[in-house]
Formats: C-alpha cells, structure tokens, sequence
C-alpha cells in the first residue's frame, strides 16, 4: 500500500463536510428553546412540559445504536438526508399538533433524526482523515455543532420578537434542515473526492479508511465491544453527564440565588461563548500531546467545578460565584470539545466504524440521559448544593475510570506526547488492529 500523506486536504472538503453539519445544528438550536413553551401552550403541565423536551434526548439516545447500522448499509451521505427528512416530518407534526401527546411523538422523532444526522457525519471524519489530524477535525465537527446551537437561539429569539409565535421554532427546524439536504445535494460529496472506500486509490491519499459497508448487527456490536464499553465507556458516559449536568444545574443555581432571568441568561449564554470559542485548541492538543491530555484533566475540571460550585451557595457573593464558576465550566468544556468524538473514532473498528460508534454514543449518551433525573432527586431528598457536590464526585470519578482503562484501549500512539513511551498495554483496540504504526 502507498503511503499515504501527511497532510489532509481541508480546503478541498471543508464546506461540504461542515455546513450540513452547522445548518442542521443551527435547525435544533432554534427549537430547543421553544418546546416547554409550545408544550405549555397545548396544555400541558410544568412537569410535563419538561417531559416532553426530554423526550429529544429520549430519541437521541434510543436513536443511536439503530443509526449505527443505516449509516453502514448506506453510507454517510444519503443517511444524512434521510434523517434530514425525518426531521422535517417530525417539525412538520409539531406544527400541526393540537395535544401535547403529539408533539411529544414529533420531539421523539426528531431526537431519532439528529442521532442519525451527527452518527453519519462522524462516521466520515473517522474514514477519511488522518489518524494524526483526526482530534483536530473532530474537534472542528463539535465546535461547528455548537455554533449551531449558539445561532439557533438568536435566530428563534429574532422569530419570536416579530412574530410573537414560539411554535414556528419548528418552521425554522424545517427551514433549516431542507437546506441541510440542498447542501448535501448540490456540494460535492466529500466522498467522492477520496474515492470510494477501500479502494487503495483512496488509502493512498488519507492513509486511514476506515469503512467498510458491512453492517453488524446491535447485539453483536454490544458483545464484541462489551468490555471497553463497560469500562471507557462507563467513563464517556460520566464525561457527557457532566456535560449536561451544567445544563440543568446553571439556570436552577441562578434561580436559587436570586439572579435576575434576563443577567442569568446573559451569564450562560457567554459561557456558551467561551464554550465555542475553544474547540480547535482541545483538538491541537489531543493531537499534538495525546488524548490522556484532554480526556482527564477536562474530566476532572467539570467535576471539581461542580464540588465547588456547591459550596459557594450560601457564601457572600454567591451571584460572583456563579459567574466565575460558569466561566470556569464553560473553559473546561470548551477544552474537551470533541472528545468524545475522538475516542470513539479511535476504539471503532477501522474497516467500518458505524455501527461501535453508533453503540459508543449509546453509551455516551445514557449518561446525559440519566443526569438530570440524579440532580433532580438529589435535590428533592436533599438540596441543590448537594446535588452539584455529588455531580462533581461522579467527574472525579470518571476521570479516574478514563486514566486507568484509556491505555489498555486506545492505541497507545494517539494517547501519550510525541516522542514519549507509550504504554505497554494500550494493545487492545476493538478494531483488532492494535497500536496504529
């Protein structure tokens, strides 16, 4: 086989690989914010209005593992414009709902639909770049998700201030999922510019592909990666429950101390800022030094800022606090942008990664699923500053989790710094292919 570059070529892949990506993003932005609203408007209950936005990240979850194995039968593309038009039928059954059960069903689906979505643009990155270039463009891929969902919310706010109507949040997310589809339609599939995979006119120019249109079925995916599953991915699952957590404990916290709505929503949209402004620099360093790098400390941040956060309720200053710590929140995640990508693309087998990736965001995803219930119980037995101390312990215990079982994992030449030993056991990587030369 030829050896392959060093070099990916971005500027011939760029738009077509990360527009779809931010115009789908921007679709569910605009909708996140609007359905308890939408929710409530049909009579729904303050507790079920939460219900029926939970049901997205129901679907998201539920949605994985079977998305795992459409994007192996049909490749990434056409996997994204079919989710693209579930999503648009689900918008489109939002707008007509008259009950809150409906727009609850419309929700699921469009949950299922962007599971879908995400899988099948990650599963590209993860064939088709380079090993050594692959945290960076992972990276880039969240950082573009997450200015989606930083836009989404400015455009649906300008939506509601002319026309006073919340539910057209879903007449953006269709807006901008049709033109994700005229993106996907109209670029030039990325693909196509590699050649197809497997070919070793494609090995030749990226030197990692990785896909093989094999699928395998969801039962044996979970047995044959059962045990890195249950071990790194125990500790993705803790690294997406504390990212979550912040979403659910930052708006409850200002609520408690008193903030004003309008100097809270400021506070944390500028962390989401901060939070955006970073996700290059977490994927230079998982490149340049090794995952060990972002995966532990950011880990370990998320979980002490939370500890922290918890005993600073009741002190003077508590709104400076809360400022500080959400900035400190935001700088941490921000540095983890795409790590969880990275790692899933690193574990997945190499001949055709969707259908692990698709059980590895399961995985990921069931903790985000289950954190809100665990703060809402702690609360409710206990208190909020507590619920953020027992988050916070959980991180440093994922950090723990990830420390310990990365390097029996995750071949050992992407987890330490260039030119340093690599760890003797990090052999196992559920591909079969061991340390990567």
């Amino acid at each position: 086989m030829s050896t392959p570059p060093t070099t990916f070529r971005w500027r011939s892949v760029v738009v077509a690989a990360f527009l779809p990506t931010f115009l789908f993003s921007t679709a569910q932005g605009a909708m996140l914010p609007v359905i308890p609203t939408v929710a409530d408007d049909l009579g729904a209950s303050l507790a079920l209005a939460g219900l029926i936005a939970a049901t997205l990240l129901i679907g998201e979850v539920l949605g994985d593992i079977p998305s795992g194995l459409v994007v192996g039968r049909i490749g990434e593309r056409w996997a994204m414009i079919g989710a693209a038009v579930i999503a648009i039928g689900g918008g489109v059954i939002a707008l007509l709902a008259r009950d809150p059960l409906t727009l609850g069903v419309a929700v699921f689906v469009i949950g299922v639909a962007a599971s879908t979505f995400a899988l099948a643009r990650h599963a590209f990155l993860t064939s088709y770049v380079p090993l050594h270039q692959r945290a960076r463009a992972l990276s880039t891929l969240g950082g573009v998700h997450r200015l989606g969902l930083f836009v989404g919310p400015v455009v649906m706010s300008v939506v509601i201030q002319l026309t006073g109507a919340p539910v057209l949040g879903f007449a953006v997310l269709i807006g901008g999922a049709a033109l994700a589809i005229l993106a996907l339609l109209v670029l030039r599939d990325p693909e196509a510019t590699f050649g197809r995979p497997g070919s070793r006119a494609v090995a030749a120019r990226t030197g990692e592909i990785e896909v093989r249109r094999e699928a395998q079925g969801v039962f044996r995916t979970w047995r044959r990666h059962a045990r890195v599953l249950a071990s790194v991915g125990l500790g993705a699952a803790l690294f997406s429950a504390l990212r979550a957590s912040r979403q659910v404990i930052l708006p409850l916290w200002a609520l408690s101390i008193g903030l004003p709505d309008s100097l809270a929503a400021l506070v944390i949209g500028l962390g989401g800022l901060v939070d955006f402004t970073l996700f290059y620099t977490g994927g230079w360093i998982m490149d340049r030094f090794g995952r060990l790098w972002v995966a532990v400390p950011a880990l370990a941040g998320l979980g002490l800022w939370h500890i922290v956060l918890g005993l600073t309720h009741d002190l003077p200053g508590a709104a400076g606090w809360f400022v500080a710590i959400t900035g400190l929140l935001a700088l941490t995640n921000g540095i983890s942008s795409g790590i969880l990508m990275t790692l899933g693309a690193d574990l997945a087998d190499r001949r055709d990664p969707a259908p692990f990736l698709g059980a590895w965001r399961f995985t990921a995803d069931v903790g985000s699923a289950a954190i809100p219930l665990v703060i809402a119980a702690i609360t409710a037995l206990a208190s909020l500053p507590a619920a953020a101390v027992v988050v916070g312990v959980l991180g440093l215990a994922g950090s723990g989790i990830l420390r310990l079982s990365l390097p029996r994992h995750v071949p050992a030449t992407v987890l330490v710094r260039r030119g340093e030993p690599a760890p003797a056991a990090a052999a196992a990587e559920p591909g079969g292919g061991g340390p990567t030369p």
